[in-house]
């Protein structure tokens, strides 16, 4: 991984692997009804809707080329198709206004894995993947929500989550709660890292190390929409996630 902690891939062969997807993925989309869709119906979440195998092929196309990706070969899950419209974001009804506002003026940011538990939705790592890859199926360009980066913030919150662990069983560090740590960690974040737009053409992918910050931008480009497929394929322990 690049030592901001993401990197752009560009080659033929992922762009042909999106050019056989895309068209399921549109298929996909075009059978999705209204309340698959969040955020004023801007947003298609998408989990798990990719009908792809272990190899990431689709109806029988090619598999991911991982010789051209900087990651190793493992067996893949249905990928996330996230797809996202003109007017991104719209607040949603039952949400509150610092939520929605968190979306606008930060991208949603987020780290991947934690999951709120509870009624007190406390921050757990209850989902240890082992990197983030994102290809560009249809759409995109400048202002079509791109995801959004913060380079460098993989190591902040590395040590910000690994001081919250200190002290419990590494066996139990999927039951700690460590929202106090992930704000504050977030907060440097924001407040350090510079914030960088990356933008997906079709058949263009980003790899990101499974602890970067990031997010998606409002949707500030013409009509349509761009789509997204995502794999996060999860490591066996959290012990192996803070390793």
């Amino acid at each position: 991984m690049e030592p901001d902690g993401w990197r752009r891939v560009d080659s033929p062969a992922l762009a042909a692997w999106a050019a056989a997807v895309a068209p399921v993925a549109q298929a996909v989309v075009a059978q999705a009804g209204s309340e698959a869709w969040r955020h004023g119906g801007t947003w298609f979440v998408g989990v798990d809707a990719l009908p792809n195998d272990a190899a990431g092929a689709v109806a029988g196309g090619p598999g991911l080329p991982w010789a051209d990706l900087p990651l190793a070969p493992v067996p893949l899950h249905r990928a996330q198709l996230s797809v996202v419209r003109s007017g991104y974001p719209q607040a949603d009804p039952d949400e509150t206004e610092a939520a929605a506002r968190f979306r606008r003026v930060r991208d949603a940011a987020h780290l991947d894995g934690l999951l709120p538990v509870g009624p007190t939705r406390a921050r757990m790592i209850r989902e240890p993947h082992a990197w983030v890859l994102g290809v560009g199926l249809f759409g995109g360009g400048p202002g079509a929500a791109p995801t959004v980066v913060w380079p460098g913030s993989h190591r902040i919150l590395h040590e910000g989550l690994a001081g919250a662990l200190a002290g419990h069983p590494p066996a139990q560090w999927d039951g700690v709660d460590v929202t106090a740590a992930y704000m504050a960690a977030r907060a440097r974040v924001f407040a350090t890292c510079d914030r960088v737009e990356v933008a997906l053409a079709p058949g263009q992918g980003v790899v990101l190390h499974r602890h970067l910050l990031h997010g998606m931008a409002p949707w500030t480009a013409g009509g349509g929409a761009r789509a997204v497929a995502w794999f996060r394929p999860l490591l066996p322990s959290v012990q192996a996630w803070m390793a």
